[in-house]
């Protein structure tokens, strides 16, 4: 370790998603593209949600968080690896990087927490319909999101201020953004504490939802069991099949980003996972829960249809037809 100099590192050189300069404009063109999509469809979602009178429910109140959450964690992440792409200046100061690494891990934590919500909601929707309005309100909801939101933070800070603690050897980060184990690679000692954190702590406060998941989903595969019933069996599906979609999405991305000692650590996976976790599932969410959900199909047709009537009363439109 005495071999590699130790610098006071200002700023950072994000390295970006790869070092062929000849396909530098494929790839600026085509997660342009990804991430117009990814901010267009979440947002459209959202105002969906908020907008019609028929989606005034707690499910749709977390699928709006939900949208909400992948425009910020795209956000955070994928204008600057845009600007960086057609740069010749890649560099991040140490405190934006710092910065990045809280909200991308904060945000990212929350999705987490958000889909563990839901699958509690969908829970109670099949094996407790009666008592569903009572248990999942919208104060409950509300609760759930707030201590969701606090506990990620604290997490993500305090995984940011163990970074600054460290000492670097090097600035290069062979990577997009301020992610925490290609700065982990830059420490001039292995980070003992760090790491054990990720596989301790971390596991605790970005995995525990998942299990959370499994566990609801298996107590309505039990109830759906004890019905002995098709049509049950159908509607649990129905119900249940976007969520699950976008769970699998989601964890399979951590699985490979997060799970691997930093001894293992592979650039070149950990980019390609990267680019698909910040860009390609938040691109995917929306997609997948309007395209299997008839409420939010139908919703979508009355706001078409509500801007169509609005645009032909329009001043411009009458002026035009006189």
């Amino acid at each position: 370790m005495a071999a590699r100099n130790r610098t006071e590192v200002t700023e950072f050189v994000l390295l970006g998603l790869s070092s062929w300069p000849e396909i530098q404009p494929v790839i600026f063109g085509v997660v342009l593209a990804m991430y117009l999509v990814a901010v267009t469809g979440n947002a459209l979602l959202v105002i969906v949600a908020l907008s019609d009178p028929k989606l005034q429910t707690s499910m749709y109140f977390l699928l709006c968080q939900l949208s909400f959450i992948d425009i910020f964690l795209t956000t955070t992440t994928i204008p600057q690896m845009l600007v960086h792409t057609l740069s010749v200046n890649k560099t991040i100061s140490f405190n934006q990087c710092m910065t990045q690494l809280f909200f991308f891990m904060a945000v990212g934590s929350m999705e987490g927490h958000l889909l563990a919500a839901m699958a509690y909601d969908r829970y109670v929707a099949i094996c407790d319909p009666l008592r569903y309005s009572a248990i999942i309100s919208r104060c409950f909801c509300l609760r759930v999101t707030l201590t969701s939101w606090v506990i990620v933070s604290l997490n993500s800070l305090l995984y940011s201020v163990l970074v600054t603690r460290l000492t670097f050897c090097g600035n290069q980060v062979t990577h997009f953004f301020c992610d925490i184990t290609p700065l982990l690679k830059l420490s001039c000692t292995r980070p003992m504490v760090n790491e054990m954190l990720i596989f301790t702590e971390g596991v605790a406060v970005v995995i525990s939802p998942f299990f959370f998941i499994l566990g609801s989903y298996a107590r309505i595969g039990v109830a759906i069991a004890r019905l002995h019933s098709v049509a049950a069996l159908r509607k649990a599906v129905s119900t249940c099949s976007s969520h699950v979609l976008v769970v699998l999405l989601l964890y399979g991305s951590v699985a490979c980003m997060y799970l691997w000692p930093s001894s293992t650590y592979d650039l070149e996976r950990d980019r390609q996972v990267a680019i698909f976790y910040t860009v390609v599932t938040p691109m995917l969410n929306p997609l997948i829960y309007s395209l299997r959900n008839q409420e939010v199909k139908g919703a979508l047709r009355r706001l078409s249809r509500k801007l169509h009537i609005s645009g032909k009363f329009q001043p411009g439109s009458q002026a035009d037809q006189e």
